[in-house]
């Protein structure tokens, strides 16, 4: 374990189950946006990120439920072999728990080299899945999503915490 140099913290005010809901199903629309070309190969599986997210935030309202409902959900409207992003981001979920405390303690760049193989893990499982159906290999940029999800992690985690910043005093001068 490694020492950081002391820097003010900012308490974060409770975020609303609301809220984590939204940012699910955005995630969910965003990944069923009509992506083609090379932004295609490169289009990171957002649910996996936005759950990623909240499992290593909020490992107590966002766990394998929600990870299993959002799979199902991502099986039915990608019109792919059914269970398979369940499955997926159930073990990404498992891992983002049981890994949250950890990857907490590192500064954001180093949480990127901490989120990254959880989600190439979970590209690998939807990938075992497809060629267990029958399905062609994609080629090596099927993986670059998760390396553009990895690059994402900050100011992800910045623009999600913002709705959580405590708002300022107008009485306070």
């Amino acid at each position: 374990m490694q020492a950081h140099e002391s820097r003010p913290q900012t308490i974060l005010l409770p975020v609303k189950p609301a809220f984590i809901a939204f940012t699910l199903v955005a995630a969910l629309l965003a990944n069923l946006l009509p992506w083609s070309g090379w932004l295609l190969a490169i289009k990171p599986d957002f649910v996996a990120l936005i759950l990623l997210h909240w499992c290593i935030l909020q490992p107590r309202r966002v766990g394998f439920t929600v990870a299993m409902m959002f799979g199902l959900a991502m099986d039915v409207a990608d019109g792919s072999l059914f269970g398979q992003h369940a499955l997926a981001y159930s073990v990404l979920a498992f891992a983002g728990i049981v890994l949250h405390r950890r990857v907490l303690s590192f500064t954001m760049k180093e949480q990127i080299l901490q989120v990254i193989p959880l989600l190439l893990a979970n590209d690998i499982i939807v990938l075992i899945i497809r060629k267990l159906g029958g399905a062609e290999f994609p080629g090596i940029t099927y993986f670059f999503g998760s390396l553009i999800a990895g690059a994402l992690w900050i100011p992800l985690c910045r623009l999600l915490k913002l709705p959580q910043m405590p708002r300022p005093d107008p009485d306070h001068v």
